[in-house]
């Protein structure tokens, strides 16, 4: 009898946790635009993908909840850069629930230019800010040239441990909410103003952290 009763509150303890309100919870939006004109295309980027030179990209992120989250870039020569926040300060200057962020900030859209290779988007959101990794990031700022390539290794081996680390205990969600799915024709007026990325974006829900890496080649 006690042990049946021990089982049910583990049971009951188990239910409870997988239950338990996403602490993490913001909608992103990761988009290519290519073509051009009446020809082009707005396509939602949901996992590792080629694409061309010439394609434009932009992101975007929306805050449900309050929690900290984080895109990083590494271009085929292994150069690291932030794109998300805009700077860290942007932590306790602009950074509201129910707004949209774009990336790059404002109208404009990354182009792919003509040196190709292997282009990785890290996506990281968490509770908490990742302090170490704010730290690796802006060593990289400050160093010399010859400094760079040693601390960007630091900076993707931060990536990997902070992702082992919550990886034993965190559950995600991921539900699009866009209204045209993930790809759609580009109306003439929104090709002139380019289209809004909130079209297709989806919201992501998680326990404590969410991390997801977007490898594009870039061809």
């Amino acid at each position: 009898m006690v042990r049946s009763i021990a089982a049910a509150v583990i049971t009951l303890w188990a239910l409870a946790l997988t239950q338990e309100k996403p602490n993490v919870s913001f909608e992103w939006a990761f988009g290519v635009l290519s073509g051009s004109g009446a020809g082009s295309k707005l396509v939602a980027i949901t996992r590792d993908t080629a694409l061309t030179s010439g394609d434009e990209l932009k992101m975007m992120v929306k805050l449900n909840e309050e929690c900290f989250v984080y895109v990083i870039h590494e271009a085929p020569g292994g150069e690291i850069s932030l794109k998300f926040p805009y700077d860290f300060n942007q932590f306790t200057t602009d950074y509201k629930i129910g707004k949209n962020y774009y990336v790059p900030k404002g109208r404009p859209w990354f182009k792919l230019d003509a040196h190709t290779g292997r282009e990785t988007f890290y996506l990281l959101a968490s509770t908490d800010r990742l302090l170490d990794l704010e730290t690796l990031l802006g060593k990289y700022k400050e160093a010399e040239a010859s400094e760079k390539p040693s601390v960007a290794k630091e900076i993707i081996s931060e990536i990997r441990n902070v992702r082992k680390h919550y990886k034993t205990f965190t559950t995600f969600a991921e539900r699009p909410i866009s209204i045209g799915g993930n790809v759609r024709n580009v109306t003439k007026d929104e090709a002139a103003g380019r289209p809004d990325l909130a079209r297709i974006a989806s919201e992501i829900s998680a326990n404590n952290f969410y991390g997801k890496t977007f490898t594009i080649e870039h061809k």
